[in-house]
């Protein structure tokens, strides 16, 4: 079972952030979280919730990840002697990715994020920003040069999705499949459907 990295930055959308912890936790995979002080204001503001996620984010039985505080530069992932099997940085926010691109090690979601770049880990980015600047994509596109998986939060809608939980699912999953992990789709393609025209 792979070791899994979660780091969640202060962009709008953290509940894809805490979905991907929850989806790790119900499949029983070692999960690790890193939230960002960013992203505490903007998980209050936008769900409402108490800005220490070490209060409420659980899997459904209960199971709690272990958390990483994102300025502890001497935790576990910040090695490559003791780096995760996959990283995942969801939400990342416009200046992360910035931040990852320079190879500016502020904090502990970015020296592990650059730790799985030189040890040629798996990085998966889900940026939710919009529009996405000139300058945003140069990031981008540099950190795809350097081996890092670009997932945007878009989700699809071939299968019809019925609620945002589903949406936010597909985006879930496609994030968790660029990162290796061999985990099952919820929302694969499977054909057009029989009342298509």
């Amino acid at each position: 079972m792979p070791r899994v990295l979660v780091g969640i930055t202060g962009a709008s959308g953290v509940v894809y952030g805490v979905r991907l912890v929850e989806r790790l936790l119900a499949l029983h995979v070692p999960v690790e979280v890193i939230v960002s002080r960013p992203a505490r204001r903007v998980l209050a503001i936008e769900h409402g919730r108490p800005e220490d996620p070490r209060e409420w984010l659980r899997g459904s039985d209960g199971t709690r990840p272990v958390f990483h505080d994102d300025a502890d530069l001497a935790a576990l992932p910040a090695s490559g002697s003791s780096a995760p099997d996959a990283m995942i940085v969801a939400p990342c926010s416009m200046g992360t990715v910035a931040r990852i691109a320079a190879g500016v090690s502020g904090t502990l979601i970015e020296r592990a994020a650059d730790v799985m770049l030189k040890e040629r880990r798996p990085l998966v980015l889900v940026p939710r920003e919009t529009p996405l600047s000139t300058l945003h994509l140069r990031n981008l596109h540099e950190l795809s040069g350097l081996g890092a998986s670009i997932v945007p939060a878009m989700p699809a809608f071939y299968f019809r999705p019925s609620s945002l939980e589903q949406a936010l699912e597909f985006v879930v999953d496609r994030a968790l499949q660029a990162a290796r992990t061999g985990l099952p789709l919820r929302h694969p393609w499977t054909g057009a459907p029989e009342d298509a025209p």
